[in-house]
């Protein structure tokens, strides 16, 4: 591979911006592919991968450049060079490539590739609760799949097409994908692809949405024409799927705390072709007391620490502190307790995070069923996605149903 001059400084500015003054790669990355509209798929495809790769194992080469945090543009150089190095790219004669001592680089490498912290590149903190909460065995398969790319996975609409038109329509687009076996609406992408520039997205056919979140919704067991709230929707991804269950029968209710997610659900839901979406704003807990018992269904897909889910967004783990996890466990609790009071008697409910760690989990559904408003539900059944085990996120479900 030839490095070319103006795609590796789009690198280095974008790692400048994710490193040192806290931009999300994924917004990095955004910008850093708008900057010329003359780069082909093959420039894109470096600018974007080579930005995330470094970000996730921003640990491991910057202990083998021996560079401290915070990063100057020197110490980012140095980083880069060690990503090249240990890609077997032959540096160019550039400046910023002199002294690279590439026998040292891969000497030091194959040292701290002994050691789980460096190789898998995460924080010490990290690690040890990693190992507290799921072993060192499970742990180490855990990281070492975290660290892979993710795969690009569609959910079909089936409110517009069905999986099989999908894909013959994306075929025609040399796009080829594959159906997941044990996962109902996804296709997954045999090879990366910008598939939001299809006239198929646009049409709203399909949404980008990793295969373990795609089970929430069937976990929830949803029928059209019935009541259903989805308490933390967001920008929507699971709402939407929901809403193809239900055929378009019946209200779903999307509540969110910023008006702001709850807009963009409203311009996928028309996309979508999803009308018996009600977007409601959290304003206080009156919005809260006036859905008491009045729901079918409700799905709490909480607030967590993410540690499911950091293949796709490697630089949450630098993000990520100790004291964020604690408070985050106040919030489960919390939303636990508030939003089961709107499932009605014979109702179901269900519990979701994108995390691996049981105390966000198993541990808070224990909890809450030993309460005075636990003790109206049963617990039906739960599953834990491991990322090592599916090759696609971690991700927590359980059921409860409220006693008539």
């Amino acid at each position: 591979m030839r490095l070319h001059r103006n795609l590796v400084f789009t690198v280095i500015d974008s790692l400048m911006a994710i490193f040192n003054e806290g931009e999300y790669a994924d917004k990095a990355v955004a910008r850093a592919l708008k900057k010329d509209k003359r780069w082909g798929s093959a420039d894109r495809k470096f600018v974007a991968e080579t930005i995330y790769e470094i970000v996730r194992w921003k640990r491991l080469y910057a202990e083998i450049a021996e560079v401290r945090e915070p990063y100057d543009r020197d110490n980012v150089w140095r980083i880069f060079a060690v990503w090249a190095v240990l890609r077997g790219i032959n540096l160019p004669d550039w400046k910023y490539f002199e002294d690279t001592p590439s026998r040292k680089i891969k000497g030091k490498f194959d040292e701290l590739s002994r050691v789980r912290k460096f190789k898998e590149s995460i924080p010490d903190w990290m690690d040890e609760l990693g190992v507290k909460e799921l072993g060192e065995e499970k742990w180490s398969k855990e990281l070492a799949a975290q660290n892979q790319q993710a795969q690009v996975i569609l959910r079909v609409n089936t409110l517009k097409t069905t999986k099989e038109k999908l894909r013959a329509l994306l075929m025609d687009l040399d796009i080829e994908t594959n159906p997941v076996k044990d996962y109902e609406d996804a296709l997954v992408l045999k090879e990366r692809a910008n598939v939001f520039m299809t006239q198929a997205f646009k049409d709203g056919l399909f949404e980008v949405q990793d295969a373990s979140s795609q089970l929430v919704a069937y976990f929830l067991d949803v029928q059209p024409g019935m009541r259903v709230v989805d308490t933390c929707a967001g920008a929507g991804g699971k709402t939407l799927h929901l809403a193809s269950l239900m055929q378009n029968k019946g209200q779903l209710i999307a509540m969110d705390l910023y008006e702001s997610k709850l807009k963009q659900l409203k311009l996928r839901a028309k996309r979508n072709g999803a009308f018996n979406i009600e977007p409601r704003v959290i304003e206080s807990s009156k919005t809260i007391k006036k859905l008491h018992e009045k729901a079918d269904r409700v799905l709490i897909d909480a607030p967590c620490s993410g540690l499911g889910v950091m293949k796709r967004n490697p630089d949450s783990k630098w993000k990520l502190q100790p004291e964020f996890i604690d408070n985050i466990k106040k919030v489960q609790e919390e939303v636990l307790q508030n939003y089961s009071k709107i499932v009605k008697p014979g109702g179901k409910l269900v519990y979701a995070t994108c995390s691996v760690l049981p105390s966000e989990n198993e541990e808070q559904i224990k909890k809450f069923l030993n309460t005075e408003a636990g003790k109206e539900f049963t617990f039906v059944k739960e599953k834990k996605v491991l990322a090592h085990e599916s090759g696609f996120d971690g991700f927590y479900m359980a059921l409860l149903e409220r006693k008539n």
